[in-house]
């Protein structure tokens, strides 16, 4: 088993990172809709941290909103920070180990897409993840590779890296253990498959 960074730098050199961005725009959509509806920051302006931001266009995206004034993307990655940085972007991208980082800032909505199960306790990521969000900030997940998904099954596998294959109902418990609020999941753009399971809390 490879280390899942070597992976994803490999995906990054080749392209497929372009690859990723496209087939998981429409639940990435539906899930950032979601969360951009619900800011509650009084003045509606929000800070903006993308866990695992890959080639960077979902932290690119968020800093185009006229209400996000700082977009964070990190990852660890070097050659996805690589390509996000090549995007001229007004967001920031850092080189991060995902496992334990920390940070000085505080953000109001925290996002990560198909990362959480790559991580080596995604349990302790996402308690560390409750500490950087300011009162009644959101954190708001989405992943494809969960147990009632039975397509994926075989992924991890077929990729050569860790994956863990958690239920949702082991997901939405992380979340409680962390000491989230309003904890809320639902399968996003599942037209014809299992969808993306989205789970969100606010601190």
């Amino acid at each position: 088993m490879r280390h899942p960074t070597k992976v994803f730098d490999e995906w990054a050199i080749s392209g497929k990172d372009k690859g990723m961005e496209k087939s998981h725009s429409a639940s990435v959509i539906e899930i950032l809709d979601y969360a951009l509806d619900k800011i509650n920051t009084g003045n509606n302006q929000f800070t903006f941290l993308d866990i695992g931001c890959g080639n960077g266009w979902v932290a690119d995206r968020l800093s185009k909103n006229e209400n996000c004034i700082l977009s964070v993307g990190i990852d660890g990655a070097e050659n996805m920070i690589i390509n996000a940085n090549k995007r001229q972007s007004k967001a920031k991208f850092f080189l991060k180990d995902i496992n334990d980082f920390v940070s000085k800032n505080k953000f109001d909505l925290i996002f990560s897409m198909e990362v959480m199960y790559y991580l080596d306790n995604p349990s302790k990521v996402i308690k560390n993840v409750h500490n950087i969000l300011n009162p009644g900030g959101r954190f708001i997940i989405g992943i494809d590779h969960y147990f009632e998904n039975k397509d994926c099954h075989n992924w991890q596998e077929k990729v050569g890296t860790q994956m863990h294959l958690f239920h949702e109902k082991e997901w939405i418990n992380f979340f409680k253990n962390a000491k989230f609020n309003n904890i809320f999941s639902w399968r996003a753009n599942s037209n014809d498959w299992a969808g993306t399971l989205a789970i969100t809390g606010t601190k």
